[in-house]
């Protein structure tokens, strides 16, 4: 038995199991037993009230385990969409990493080829003029043969000329 007002309504399911645990530790006790007398209908009443709670208590847990699930849902949500973004980050430094590289081996590439083509037009610019020079020093020998041969030509008239 309780002290308790069988009328007065404990809060929620956690008050009505209070009030059960404490009709029972409140019941009279058997004589050499570990049994003891409470009052059935108030126990009953207690266990009544509790059922009457649990739907609502239950449904107030569904709500707060959906609310839950809605922003675990919403958090994943972010975090992937957040993952993505980063992934697509990552991807884009990369590839502009890939073609910061590309762009300096292409430009390496053009500057060995400019050099190389320079080095040939430098030959090939050293070997016109050799070639001219080559000419010039044969036009050249034919004119001093020319000039030999005239100064000959007017030595042998002066020659003849003095005798």
């Amino acid at each position: 038995m309780t002290d308790e007002d069988p009328t007065t309504r404990p809060e929620g399911l956690t008050g009505v199991l209070d009030a059960i645990a404490t009709a029972v530790v409140n019941a009279r006790a058997m004589p050499m037993s570990s049994s003891v007398l409470v009052n059935r209908a108030e126990l009953l009443d207690l266990v009544d009230q509790a059922r009457d709670v649990l739907p609502s208590q239950l449904s107030r847990a569904d709500e707060v385990l959906a609310d839950a699930d809605a922003a675990r849902a919403v958090a994943q949500a972010d975090a992937d969409a957040v993952l993505a973004d980063a992934r697509a980050q990552a991807a884009a430094l990369v590839e502009q990493e890939a073609v910061v590289v590309a762009a300096h081996e292409r430009a390496a590439q053009i500057v060995a080829d400019a050099e190389e083509t320079a080095e040939r037009l430098q030959r090939d610019a050293d070997d016109y003029c050799d070639r001219r020079l080559a000419d010039f020093e044969i036009d050249l020998g034919k004119v001093l043969s020319q000039v030999q041969a005239g100064r000959a030509k007017l030595a042998g008239r002066l020659g003849v000329e003095d005798a």
